[in-house]
């Protein structure tokens, strides 16, 4: 939840934009919306998650009590893999966002959606914080990855390179796609908490879904407002993070000199998986790209 250019602290917040939960504070309405989402995604999600967010769903109990108490999540987190999630008032700087996942916090907003607006909202929410993201980071493997992404993004903002970086994690994070034993499974956040594009990402015909290539992602831009177009699936979480555990620096030299692939277009190195028909997209024209 990074906000390139935000500087201003919001009131009340410590020096690295945490502030209270208030988990007390929280309605019966509120909770409601929780579990209503809680119980209509993680039905959809039986046979399309990947199993390491299924098991993470399961180890810290976010169903109990409608939305989750962040000090009773922490305890079984921190226990795992040494991660923490913390309140933030909502975007933070970036500076702030990537040292918080370099030191094994997630900033989570505490506000949660209202009960007329469970398939779309602009802003991430605690159930797309929550719900979403913190389930893999019971997973060593994508919580190292995590990590890791936390301590380059702090590398790229100083060499003038955020935007290629950001893609990386748009296209993991929020929106991957994972090859397993059963297929292609989710565990993207931007999926995992969307019962619309939960759908979309693994039934659509309509986008490509290549195998998983660092420097081909980095070089994609994306769409922050619709279905995505094309999706990339890692072949393990223990491949994801290895890509990361590396020198940057001549990647990012390779892509200062190198163009952009448009979203939907394919390379001649690509590794499809799914060719997509694009139908979507060119319905939506030309708001598509």
């Amino acid at each position: 939840m990074s906000a390139d250019g935000q500087t201003r602290l919001t009131p009340g917040a410590g020096t690295d934009w945490t502030i209270d939960q208030a988990w007390a504070r929280y309605t019966p309405a509120e909770h409601q919306v929780w579990v209503t989402l809680y119980e209509r995604q993680s039905a959809l999600l039986t046979d399309r998650a990947c199993d390491p967010f299924l098991r993470g769903l399961e180890a810290l109990d976010l169903h109990r009590a409608g939305i989750p108490d962040f000090a009773r999540v922490n305890a079984e987190l921190n226990r795992l893999t040494g991660w923490s999630v913390v309140a933030v008032p909502g975007l933070v700087p970036d500076v702030v966002f990537f040292d918080h996942l370099a030191n094994r916090r997630f900033p989570a907003g505490r506000f949660i959606r209202k009960a007329n607006e469970l398939d779309y909202l602009e802003e991430p929410d605690i159930f797309h914080d929550v719900f979403g993201h913190v389930p893999m980071l019971t997973d060593p493997e994508f919580a190292d990855y995590m990590a890791a992404y936390g301590r380059g993004g702090l590398r790229a903002m100083q060499r003038g390179q955020l935007h290629q970086l950001a893609r990386l994690y748009w296209y993991t994070v929020e929106f991957g796609l994972l090859q397993t034993p059963a297929g292609v499974r989710i565990y993207g956040a931007g999926i995992v908490s969307s019962r619309t594009e939960t759908i979309f990402a693994l039934d659509d015909p309509s986008p490509n879904r290549l195998g998983f290539d660092l420097e081909r992602i980095m070089r994609t831009p994306y769409r922050i407002d619709d279905f995505q177009q094309v999706y990339f699936v890692a072949p393990s979480l223990g491949a994801l993070l290895e890509a990361t555990l590396r020198d940057f620096g001549p990647i990012y030299d390779r892509l200062a000199r190198a163009a952009d692939i448009p979203i939907a277009a394919l390379e001649p190195t690509d590794r499809v998986i799914t060719l997509g028909s694009q139908a979507y997209a060119r319905a939506r024209a030309p708001a598509a790209q």
